[in-house]
Parts: structure tokens; sequence; C-alpha cells
């Protein structure tokens, strides 16, 4: 894993983008198409930002997947992934082949799993873009992380750190309101993308950067896993780099 640190998040998710584009415009001219991960949360406001104003990429050839969504949380709540990526992304590319959603609040949670889990099988990811939770996690995968399961999208309890930091970021006014329950995609799934851009900006995040980057890789940091990925790349901000005991300055 390759790590990169800016001062800023505007700057990582400015570099990120440029990278992951980058690896789009590849991928389409190599194979015809392109499919992608969009995660979502504060840390992808910046590279979301970006990503849709780049030059170059033929939106129409692209197929996008996002890795989690609360379970029981209808579209029109605040929280809610798709309602984020439908703002943030899909209404600034209007011509794009095609967004897999995650039906959280499906009434037929086996077979939402299931029909996710056959989109993604015919369309191999070529980009995934990804952030890190404050406890670690990777997506919606908290510690300790499945780092077996196979199955492209599953069920995940959420433990309260993580549903602290739901609350913390503005997204339910309470703890009780953040859901208990989500549907997100595996350990392994994310793992099988070409590349891989991890964007991880604010001190929040630090300890946990620092537990990833460098303790062993374990499934209690499960976002440690990256380390083991041959094109994974980690773009920390000053605060996020700020307890690593040698920040790389990487281009």
């Amino acid at each position: 894993m390759q790590v990169y640190q800016r001062d800023t998040a505007q700057e990582i998710g400015r570099d990120a983008a440029i990278r992951g584009a980058d690896a789009i415009r590849k991928a389409i001219a190599s194979k015809g198409k392109a499919a992608i991960i969009l995660a979502t949360g504060a840390s992808q406001f910046d590279l979301l930002a970006t990503l849709v104003e780049l030059p170059g990429i033929d939106w129409a050839k692209v197929t996008t997947f996002h890795l989690d969504e609360y379970i029981g949380l209808p579209e029109s709540h605040p929280a809610s992934f798709r309602k984020y990526l439908k703002e943030r992304f899909l209404a600034k590319v209007p011509n794009l082949g095609r967004f897999v959603f995650v039906e959280g609040d499906a009434a037929d949670l086996g077979g939402e799993l299931a029909r996710l889990g056959n989109a993604i099988v015919r369309d191999p990811i070529d980009v995934a873009f990804v952030g890190i939770g404050e406890n670690g996690h990777l997506a919606f995968n908290d510690p300790p992380a499945d780092f077996e399961n196979e199955t492209p999208y599953i069920v995940v309890e959420l433990d309260e750190p993580c549903r602290r930091q739901q609350m913390g970021e503005g997204w339910f006014a309470t703890l009780d309101d953040v859901p208990a329950r989500a549907v997100s995609m595996s350990i392994r799934q994310i793992m099988k993308s070409a590349i891989i851009i991890c964007t991880v900006p604010d001190a929040r995040k630090a300890p946990a950067v620092k537990a990833c980057v460098e303790e062993p890789v374990s499934n209690l940091r499960p976002a440690s896993i990256l380390r083991e990925h041959a094109d994974a790349h980690l773009y920390l901000d000053t605060a996020s780099a700020s307890l690593l005991s040698s920040p790389s300055t990487g281009t």
C-alpha cells in the first residue's frame, strides 16, 4: 500500500480523484467499459466534487456500485447513502451507464443481497474509492471484521464506535437514531478490486490510520487488510497522518 500525505482534505480529495479518473479512463480504453465502487461520508466530499468535474471520462461506459446502506432506512432520510450519492454524484453525471444501489429497506433482504452479488460478479471492479472509519472499519465491516467471507454483500451489525461516528458527523440527532444493522460490501469483495483508492482526512481518524498502517494486519483493524492489496493507495491530510511514525509524501 502506497501512502500519500498532503496538507488539506481538499488536496487529498483532488489527488485521489485524479488517480482514480486515470484508472477509469485506462479501463475504458482497454476493454470498452469500467466498473467502480463509491464510498460515502464526510471523507468523500472533496473526492466526489473533483471526480465529477474531471475531463475525458465516458461515464456512459461506467457501472457504479456503492459500499453499504443502513437496513430499514428510507432513501428520503438525510443519512441515506443512496440519497448522498444521487445528490453528490449521479446528479452531476446524468449520462452514467448504470448505478447499482444498495436498497437497504428492501422487503426481501435476502433477495436484495443476491441481486447485488449477481450484479457485481458480472462487472469486476476496476477502481474502488473507499475510506477508513474511526474504528478502523472498511465499508461497514466493523471489528472484528470477517476477512474470509466471499459473499459480495453481507448483513453486518454496527458497533457503538461506528454508530457514534455517524451521529458525530451530523447524520443523526441521537445515538438511538442510528440503525444497528447495515448491508455492507464484504472485505473479500473490496479486495478483488483492481485498484483501491482510500481517502482519509481529519484528526479524528488519526488513531485508526496509525493502527491500520503501523500495527499488524488484523480483523481488529479491518482497513489494515489494504496493506495486502497489490495496488492500494492511501491519501492522508496532515491531521489524519499526525500520529504516524514516518508519514509519507508519495507522489
